[in-house]
């Protein structure tokens, strides 16, 4: 495994584990479907201005237009169903399921479409980490099991993968910063639709504002550039196993900053993260991957 791939992967997904901090630190009113779409919509721009002043667009009729659509739908996707999935069936299960379904679904699409054969230590990875995603969501939870909850959160999963395979040939062919301005754009103008009729007089507020560009600019257009760096880099499986530190991250920023309580099972589902990770880190360098066979 490409190394570096490694790391911007695993930056990427620190950044990301910042998002549940923020959106706590949201003020009231602040509803997180709208906190979604403002998230890819700022991200986006953000982008765009990037991507314009660097001329990332000069290439844009070598594009694929089916990977770059398919890219938006899923970037798009995911923040609706990950949202809907965890207001159904609640904060611990529908991010286990969300976070934890993404690993498979990269492996499989990775396998069916790229041709990518993870190897063992890439499930003994995932697996690790993904018992250990459970056991730190659920520590101190109630846990609400919701049938289309679940269904919903499942499907992020299967969105996140999603975007992950179709993006990757096009990161390794044009600008990255263009590649995340078209799938936000296009994807913040699909969410666009749930804005109508919610509230947003807290981005009024110094708070407010603070989380909006935080969201839009850190965990969005800085990690997803990180993320776009490593996943040209290194397999499918790999990159979206590597997210699995989002929920590590998160975990810690809620006992240093929001004054939650480290518990014995949040504790063993931290230690068993972080070993999935080292595994993950110990892979050797691998050799170039099959030939595409399509996106």
């Amino acid at each position: 495994m490409n190394k570096r791939g490694f790391w911007f992967v695993l930056a990427a997904s620190v950044l990301w584990g910042t998002t549940g901090t923020t959106q706590a630190l949201a003020p009231a009113g602040a509803q997180p479907v709208v906190i979604g779409t403002l998230r890819l919509m700022v991200g986006g721009l953000a982008m765009l201005a990037i991507a314009a002043f660097s001329g990332g667009f000069a290439d844009i009729k070598s594009w694929s237009l089916r990977a770059t659509l398919m890219s938006a739908v899923c970037v798009a996707a995911y923040q609706l169903f990950f949202f809907a999935g965890v207001a159904r069936t609640g904060v611990a299960v529908g991010t286990i399921v969300g976070i934890g379904s993404s690993p498979i679904f990269g492996g499989i699409l990775g396998y069916l479409f790229r041709g990518e054969r993870p190897g063992w230590k890439w499930a003994a990875a995932t697996l690790l980490a993904v018992v250990g995603c459970a056991l730190l969501a659920s520590a101190g939870e109630e846990i609400k099991v919701d049938a289309l909850g679940m269904l919903l959160a499942v499907i992020a999963g299967a969105a996140y993968a999603g975007f992950s395979l179709f993006s990757k040939p096009l990161f390794e062919k044009h600008s990255r910063e263009a590649v995340l301005a078209a799938a936000f754009c296009l994807g913040a103008l699909l969410l666009l639709p749930n804005l109508p009729g919610k509230d947003l007089t807290w981005l009024a507020q110094p708070r407010g504002m603070w989380v909006a560009l935080h969201l839009g600019l850190v965990t969005a257009a800085g990690a997803y550039s990180l993320y776009a760096r490593g996943l040209s880099l290194v397999p499918v499986a790999t990159a979206v196993t590597l997210t699995l530190a989002e929920p590590l991250t998160a975990g810690m920023l809620g006992v240093l900053l929001l004054g939650e309580r480290l518990t014995l099972v949040a504790g063993a589902g931290i230690v068993l993260i972080f070993s999935g990770l080292v595994v993950l880190s110990l892979e050797r360098e691998s050799s170039p991957p099959v030939e595409e066979k399509t996106a």
